[in-house]
């Protein structure tokens, strides 16, 4: 007890004591005597202070040295187009689709309805809710039974990440440690992440986006309320809820959230009738799987990279892919395709299909056939053609000799057989002739033709080792992608860059195949050329070819933006009987123009210095053409037809008709019309029987290759 004495007079007394002097008799300062239980009560207190700081110490260093999950977990490679949209995705190594995703990639309104259902104090907890858990108790204690779980997102994330239980007490406090955890090392956002990655919505699908494709079949950026609330309520039990086996417990656990998204006023009364209308989905749609080959291709080159973009456009791929499968559909059923379409102004590749379809075992359709190796047919005379203008060796309106040859035992052929004498370039390439091209490849060199190639980039295969003049009838191997590239730079002018499929690569240029005026001349010539039915004329400079034994058929053109190379054939290498290019490939080249876009580009305009005259009006020297070596090699008693004469009317009534030549070297062979009618002739003067009524045309070539030619009328 406690005394307080004062010395001044006037203060009362403490009732039933005397007076003392304050202090004591030396007059000192009031004094304090603890009692015994005072003293008790500070030393519990200082024990309880001291117990709860070592307990909270030990336990913030029990939840300091919790052995966390790994949360660098592996998510599936995806290939994405030039609007980062999906292509394709791969599983990863457990079968599961489980694609990247952050927050701000999902609808917002799904956020919200994920937090307000799951866990609303998401954002102000610390990883555990000792208010839900303490609701969660009470619920139990007074129902007999769980009515509402007390776990946190946070909690969810941890068991995910673990792959642990959820009702056993063990795994409960287990979950609480890793909650508490992960909480301190890691921000909120990435705790959300963590869930939109690993939350299991049934099936293979694991995360939001996986969710979002296999039930929707899109991205989660925009989810009606409906979509929102299924995907909500999935996770909680995702194969019991699966909308294409148990549609009813679907339906109930999604109106269940949307009643009480309604009753926290997130959805207004409208948007939850209406989401509990909203039919489910029957079935789980399947992963993009566009440009199957070329994503293969990318992500072996780029292992473990997980996001690859590339220049392609989806929907001009699909299309494209669309086009090959109807092309067809009603053909061989070993027939495949492929198609490439690129930019050849920017190098981008827009599309590439390497078959029909890719799981398609009976033209196997696995084999990418823009890589294959195969026979370009006639696809190689405008490089040649482009090569001899660009050389001074001839010009479109040169005249040229297509007849008999032999180049040292070997003596091609026109693929009819017949022969037609004095034609100009530009009517041998519109007629895809043989001999032509043949003399120009000759006097070029295949070495030059060939270098041609490599410096865009290609990688053509030669059968016998070294080239030979064959290989400007199809006598070497080379892909669909390298052929695009050769008309990509004859597209661009004579040079263009190379073709490139990955995007932010740094465009690069391709050698330069020609000169800009030698290669207007040859998109000039092959805009000539006739076109499918229905096809508009003089749009797209295209050529088309065959290969030998009809095992490939080719159409490869473009306009004054694009170039677009069809290839169809068996894969592995067979005959199709009656396959030709311009009646196969080309209908599809210019289908596929018109699905690439709605008008076609102009072709470029011919440059300053072209030379666009007559074949009279040519310089003397690209009148007609001759090797370099002519003047040295040819004799000057060259055979010549003298009669009948050029443009002669001749009435045989039925009678031979009489031929007189003179020069050249015996034995003679004479052409009507294009085709042999006498061969082995050593006179100079003999008669054939009557080509029939109407105009003709006759060519007499002699024993060395030289020839000589009349045009008549005989009535």
């Amino acid at each position: 007890m406690i005394r307080w004495h004062k010395k001044t007079e006037g203060i009362a007394r403490p009732r039933g004591g005397e007076y003392r002097p304050p202090g004591g008799a030396d007059g000192r300062c009031p004094t304090y005597r603890p009692g015994k239980w005072q003293k008790w009560s500070a030393l519990v207190l200082a024990v309880l202070i001291a117990v709860t700081f070592a307990a909270y110490r030990a336990f913030d260093t029990w939840i300091d040295r919790t052995n966390l999950p790994l949360t660098l977990t592996e998510t599936s490679t995806e290939v994405r187009d030039r609007q980062d949209k999906l292509l394709r995705a791969y599983p990863v190594g457990t079968g599961l689709w489980r694609l990247a995703v952050q927050p701000q990639d999902v609808d917002p309104r799904f956020l919200d309805m994920l937090l307000r259902y799951e866990d609303k104090r998401f954002r102000s907890h610390a990883g555990v809710d000792p208010i839900a858990l303490l609701r969660a108790a009470g619920q139990v204690l007074w129902n007999g039974r769980t009515v509402s779980g007390g776990s946190t997102l946070t909690m969810q994330v941890a068991r995910l990440l673990e792959d642990g239980t959820t009702g056993r007490w063990a795994g409960k406090l287990r979950q609480m440690r890793v909650a508490l955890a992960l909480e301190r090392r890691l921000s909120k956002d990435e705790i959300l992440t963590l869930y939109l990655t690993h939350a299991p919505y049934g099936g293979a699908a694991e995360g939001i986006r996986a969710a979002t494709y296999s039930w929707f079949g899109k991205e989660p950026k925009r989810l009606t309320p409906a979509e929102a609330a299924l995907l909500v309520a999935l996770p909680q039990s995702p194969e019991r809820r699966r909308p294409d086996r148990f549609p009813q417990a679907a339906s109930d656990a999604r109106d269940r959230v949307l009643k009480r998204m309604e009753a926290q006023g997130i959805l207004s009364a409208e948007q939850a009738a209406a989401g509990r209308q909203t039919v489910l989905p029957y079935k789980m749609a399947a992963f993009p799987r566009l440009a199957p080959h070329l994503s293969d291709r990318v992500a072996a080159q780029h292992p473990g990279k997980r996001q690859l973009r590339l220049t392609l456009d989806g929907a001009v791929q699909s299309r494209m892919e669309t086009l090959l499968g109807e092309a067809v559909r009603s053909s061989d059923p070993r027939l495949s395709a492929a198609l490439i379409a690129a930019d050849h102004q920017t190098g981008e590749v827009l599309a590439m299909v390497g078959s029909p379809g890719y799981s398609d075992t009976s033209r196997r359709g696995f084999v990418d056939m823009t890589q294959a190796i195969r026979s370009p047919g006639s696809t190689l005379k405008p490089l040649i053609y482009g090569l001899a203008f660009d050389q001074g060796l001839a010009h479109p309106e040169t005249l040229i000799h297509d007849g008999p040859v032999n180049f040292a035992g070997y003596a091609p052929q026109n693929f009819d057989g017949e022969f037609r004498g004095d034609i100009t370039v530009r009517e041998a390439l519109h007629l895809s002739l043989n001999i032509p091209v043949v003399k120009l490849t000759q006097e070029l060199g295949p070495a030059r033709v060939m270098a041609s190639l490599r410096a865009v980039g290609a990688k053509p295969e030669l059968p016998g080792g070294a080239p030979g003049l064959a290989l400007s009838l199809g006598g070497l191997g080379i892909s669909l992608q390298d052929m695009v590239q050769l008309y990509a730079g004859l597209a661009a002018g004579g040079q263009g860059p190379r073709l490139r499929v990955m995007q932010g690569e740094a465009p690069q240029p391709a050698g330069r195949l020609a000169s800009p005026e030698a290669a207007w001349q040859v998109a000039d010539i092959l805009r000539g050329l006739p076109v499918p039915a229905g096809a508009r004329a003089g749009t797209i400079a295209y050529k088309t070819g065959t290969s030998y034994g009809h095992r490939d058929a080719w159409a490869i053109g473009w306009d004054g933006r694009h170039v677009i190379g069809v290839w169809m054939g068996r894969a592995d290498g067979t005959p199709v009987p009656g396959i030709f290019g311009g009646d196969l490939a080309a209908p599809v080249l210019f289908e596929a123009f018109g699905r690439l876009k709605p008008a076609l580009d102009p072709l470029l305009p011919p440059p300053p210095a072209t030379l666009i005259v007559s074949s009279a009006e040519l310089p003397r020297p690209l009148q007609r053409f001759r090797p370099r070596d002519a003047a040295f090699s040819e004799p000057a008693d060259a055979p010549e037809l003298i009669f009948p004469p050029e443009g002669a009317r001749l009435e045989l009534a039925g009678a031979d008709l009489t031929l007189k030549l003179r020069g050249g070297t015996a034995p003679f062979l004479v052409l009507a019309n294009g085709l042999p009618v006498l061969s082995g002739q050593r006179r100079r003067e003999f008669s054939l029987p009557s080509p029939g009524p109407g105009f003709s045309s006759l060519v007499i070539v002699d024993g060395t290759g030289r020839s000589d030619r009349v045009n008549l009328r005989i009535d």
